[in-house]
């Protein structure tokens, strides 16, 4: 067996953070470098224009961007707002899905719910880097809380784990399996002798496996998945080992579905919101270009000639009247599901490109609570709990901890065929089923749930969906015809990225669509 082999079976058997550390342990491992973004480079012909379509996060910051680099920018925004899904609902605030259904939030002032983003990993450089240009105050967003919980439905009679129980229990269940693995005969070279003592010293280290290479209850597991009885001080003061669960049990349980989250790269510490609510960037970005920005205009027709582009739109409070809006060049942001609904004149290979990507019917739930149980009867501050129920998660605040007042948990983040169930009920029916899955984690929400919102963003007349979903061979096909230039026409917006349903790829996509507008600006 060589090296690679055998850091292959490690993958496959314990996940990628336990082969990531095998890895570290030879001396294979590596942090990639940073790569800083560039600014557009030289001017353009003096009056240059550019109309953009969209005030997301992707059709500001390249409006941004122009502006600075000398074009004259114009936005066109559907909404009475700019930020796009980049949005947060307060006390007041008032919305309607299509088919009519209003809701209006109720929560108490300074408490909030993020219907869209929600979270900013440490490595989004671009979105950390225009919320620190534009003054946007960031906070720790807690992702990862080992005092939250793993939920299986059929498993453990319906009670949910503390992760700290799971992830060392079945880390320590693993490091022994392949303990034994390694401690065997079967092993021939080249995985020599010093290999081995580096790979047995790095599992008994990951899996607080003791001398004889197994998982047993003990002070040094206790380290890891708590104490039965913490140490504490005076005579009473010798702690007590818990009793892991049974290895067999948990394997069983399928509850460590949901473990490994926290290590993929993107929902990694240190992860950030910003403070007061996810929709400060988008007010933000909206303060620095209010006079770029026309709101109420439902673009209806997208034309292109030789000597420019010619937008036609509505504006939704002024009746049927049909207006225009021309400019040299046009950065299209809005989302595909409705930009396909709109006639344009470009190549058919991007207009098939258009058509080609479906958006996800994501769901949505918040409430607001009497009382922070989760804090005072859990000892939960932040982090997510998994389960295998419809909603998958229900995720707690990271700011306010130990306030004596209200709060606000998002009850459900809904996906696929469960969102759309969720969708095709009124808000209120989604609610009351968001809160029934809810109660069988934390059964103090029957009690202590006052007021709540509900998202179906496939209802959003604006967007139709809450991402793009791309498959490999979509991407293979038509990813290049959508991204490439047509013409005075180029788009962006999340679906132009290979961070789908981030803000960094809206934004990386609208600096990248601006290079190339720029390149064949100057090039003209």
């Amino acid at each position: 067996m060589t090296r690679r082999q055998l850091l292959s079976m490690i993958g496959y058997a314990a996940g990628a953070s336990v082969m990531y550390q095998s890895m570290t342990s030879l001396g294979y491992a590596a942090e990639s470098p940073y790569r800083s973004g560039k600014k557009l480079q030289g001017a353009p012909k003096k009056g240059s224009s550019v109309v953009v379509l969209g005030a997301g996060l992707a059709g500001m910051v390249a409006a941004l961007e122009l502006r600075d680099a000398g074009y004259k920018v114009k936005i066109l925004e559907y909404q009475d707002r700019a930020g796009g899904r980049n949005w947060s609902w307060y006390g007041g605030t008032e919305y309607t899905e299509l088919g009519g259904e209003k809701q209006v939030c109720e929560f108490d002032e300074g408490l909030y719910l993020n219907p869209g983003p929600w979270r900013i990993p440490y490595h989004h450089y671009a979105v950390l880097e225009y919320c620190k240009r534009l003054n946007v105050k960031l906070e720790p967003f807690i992702q990862m809380n080992f005092n939250a919980y793993l939920h299986a439905q059929n498993a453990f009679d319906g009670k949910p784990q503390r992760y700290a129980h799971v992830v060392s229990d079945f880390r320590g269940g693993i490091s022994e399996l392949l303990a034994k693995a390694v401690n065997t005969d079967k092993l021939d070279m080249p995985v020599t002798d010093e290999d081995k003592e580096i790979l047995l010293a790095a599992l008994k280290n990951h899996g607080a496996l003791n001398d004889e290479y197994k998982y047993v209850k003990s002070l040094d597991t206790s380290a890891r998945r708590g104490y039965a009885k913490a140490p504490g001080g005076g005579l009473n003061a010798r702690p007590e080992p818990s009793e892991p669960i049974n290895f067999k049990e948990l394997i069983d349980s399928r509850v460590w579905a949901n473990m490994d989250v926290h290590f993929l790269e993107e929902f990694q510490n240190t992860m950030f919101q910003p403070v007061g609510g996810m929709g400060k960037i988008g007010e933000a970005f909206h303060r620095e270009l209010k006079d770029l920005i026309q709101l109420n205009a439902q673009v209806v027709e997208i034309k292109q000639d030789d000597n420019g582009v010619t937008i036609s739109y509505k504006d939704r409070n002024g009746g049927e009247e049909v207006k225009t809006e021309t400019a040299d060049w046009c950065v299209c942001t809005l989302p595909l599901s409705v930009l396909s609904q709109i006639p344009m004149n470009v190549d058919r290979k991007m207009q098939d490109a258009i058509n080609a990507v479906p958006y996800a019917p994501a769901v949505k739930v918040g409430t607001q609570y009497k009382r922070r149980f989760w804090e005072e009867d859990e000892q939960i501050y932040g982090g997510i709990s998994y389960t295998d129920l419809p909603i998958t998660q229900i995720s707690y605040p990271s700011d306010n901890m130990f306030s004596s007042g209200k709060g606000v948990l998002l009850n459900g983040y809904v996906f696929g065929v469960d969102a759309v169930q969720f969708s095709a009920m009124p808000p209120k029916e989604r609610i009351a089923k968001a809160l029934e899955y809810s109660a069988q984690i934390h059964p103090q929400i029957k009690e202590e749930a006052e007021n709540s919102m509900a998202m179906a963003w496939s209802r959003v007349p604006w967007t139709l969906g809450c991402f793009g979903i791309w498959t490999d061979r979509k991407r293979e096909e038509h990813y290049d015809n959508l991204c490439r230039m047509d013409g005075r026409i180029v788009l962006a917006g999340e679906h132009a990225s290979y961070i789908p349903a981030w803000m960094e790829g809206a934004m990386l996509s609208g600096l990248a669509a601006i290079e190339q507008l720029h390149e064949k600006a100057m090039a003209q």
